[in-house]
């Protein structure tokens, strides 16, 4: 009887060794489903871009406002009669430098 209950206690055992560890395992299962969930987030992004780009085709298809934008911000695009100003601000040690230079006169 001892045998009996030492051979079941051992097959017990193994087989919870082989659900923990195993292939296929609980181990496995817990990679398995933070990969899912890292591919839902990545895929959650990218939907949110692809609607923002449908977005942006779309008010490309329908209306020059669009274009006219990024005619003006990428290509630098000036009306006929407007003036364009370009502020350029000075580099922080650039700006140190001539601080100094005026202090010393």
């Amino acid at each position: 009887m001892r045998i009996l209950l030492g051979l079941l206690l051992a097959l017990l055992l193994g087989l919870q060794v082989t659900w923990w560890f195993g292939k296929g395992g609980k181990r496995d299962v817990w990679k398995l489903e933070a990969q899912i969930t890292e591919q839902e987030q990545t895929l959650e992004k990218l939907r949110l871009r692809n609607s923002k780009l449908a977005a942006e085709v779309m008010d490309l298809k329908e209306g020059l406002d669009a274009v006219e934008e990024i005619a003006r911000s990428e290509m630098g695009m000036v009306k006929e009669g407007e003036i364009f100003y370009q502020i350029l601000e000075l580099a922080p040690d650039t700006a140190t430098n001539e601080t100094k230079h005026a202090d010393e006169e």
